[in-house]
Formats: structure tokens, C-alpha cells, sequence
């Protein structure tokens, strides 16, 4: 029988170490970083991490997936109708970057592009459950399988260029950050030449 109270103290040491690691990454950066500086700003020993994670990457792993459940907790409530295309695009774009932790995001993309291992893990864990949720909120649109896939790559596609500019600090993004899912909808269901005119 399980133990509801060793569950909870289990779930909040997890927390602990990944609350520890998230700020030691994103101060230090991953490489540089130690379990050591991790285990010392979270007041535990070195050998406690391992009771809970493997090693750095799977720390890091742990940050993202705890991520994604968070933003999954709080995202936004789905707009009364769904087929208005405009108010669905701006939805989908509201929920992908409203949670974005850009320090934490600028060490994930740099890890990746050197980790095949993260970079495995981040498709299966984090990208591909979202893009099948949006595909799955796309799919009322009667798009053909193909072209939905697309759509959607498309707007994850731009998603992740919009954090890769607020990331490098683009003043523009940066400032206009919670008004861009309406403005990108707008330019998606209406076009750039109606937008402009």
C-alpha cells in the first residue's frame, strides 16, 4: 500500500532539487554547472540528487517536463467557439507563450543542438504531445491530415522564433510580448495585405 504522506515528501524533494537546478542553470548555465552547486543551493547532499536523477540531463529533463505540466495546469480557458479560426489561433499562440521561461529555454536550445540524447527526449516528452494537442484543436478546421500537420509545424515554427528573439532581447517582441498572439492571429486569418490596408 502506498504511502500518501512518502509520496508528498518525495514530490516535494523532487521540487526542491529541480527548484535548485532551475536557478543554478539558468545563472551559471548547464555545463558550467555541478550537482554539486545544484545540491548546495537546494541545502542538500550531492548524493541525495542521485536518489532522484540520473544526471544533469535528466534534471534538466525533469525542469522541462515540469514545465510543460504547469503551463498544461494554466493554460487558458478554451474560447466559446472554437470555430472562429482567428480566436482558436490566438489561443493556441497564447498557451505556447505564456509559459515560456526564456533563461531556461536559452540552455535547453543550446543544449540541444550538442545532446542528442536531450534532443530525443525533448521531441518525445515536450514537442510532440503539443503539437498533437494543437493538431487535436485544428482538426474541427477540415484540413486535410497533411496540411494540418503542416499548419501546425508552421505556428510551432514561428512560436519557437518568436522566443529565440525575445531570448537575443529583439526590444520589439520583447515590449509587445502579451499582445503578439492577437497580432499574429490576425495576421494569419486575414493576411499580411489586409492587415497592412
Amino acid at each position: 500500500m502506498k504511502d500518501p504522506i512518502q509520496d508528498q515528501l518525495i514530490a516535494a524533494r523532487r521540487n526542491q532539487i529541480l527548484d535548485a537546478a532551475a536557478h543554478v542553470f539558468a545563472d551559471k548555465g548547464f555545463h558550467p554547472t555541478t550537482i554539486k552547486d545544484i545540491a548546495r543551493h537546494a541545502g542538500i547532499a550531492d548524493g541525495t540528487i542521485y536518489n532522484y536523477f540520473e544526471n544533469k540531463t535528466a534534471l534538466l529533463m525533469g525542469i522541462l517536463e515540469r514545465m510543460r505540466e504547469q503551463a498544461i495546469q494554466q493554460m487558458p480557458p478554451l474560447p466559446t467557439d472554437l470555430g472562429d479560426f482567428h480566436n482558436l489561433v490566438r489561443f493556441y499562440l497564447q498557451a505556447a507563450l505564456q509559459q515560456q521561461n526564456t533563461s531556461l529555454f536559452r540552455i535547453v536550445i543550446s543544449e540541444m543542438m550538442v545532446n542528442p540524447e536531450l534532443r530525443v527526449q525533448y521531441q518525445q516528452t515536450i514537442l510532440e504531445p503539443t503539437l498533437q494537442m494543437a493538431e487535436m484543436l485544428f482538426a474541427e478546421r477540415g484540413l486535410p491530415p497533411d496540411e494540418l500537420r503542416l499548419l501546425v509545424r508552421a505556428i510551432s515554427g514561428m512560436v519557437m522564433g518568436l522566443i529565440m528573439q525575445h531570448i537575443m532581447g529583439d526590444s520589439l517582441v520583447v515590449d509587445h510580448w502579451d499582445t503578439l498572439p492577437d497580432r499574429i492571429a490576425e495576421l494569419l486569418v486575414n493576411g499580411i495585405g489586409r492587415a497592412v490596408s
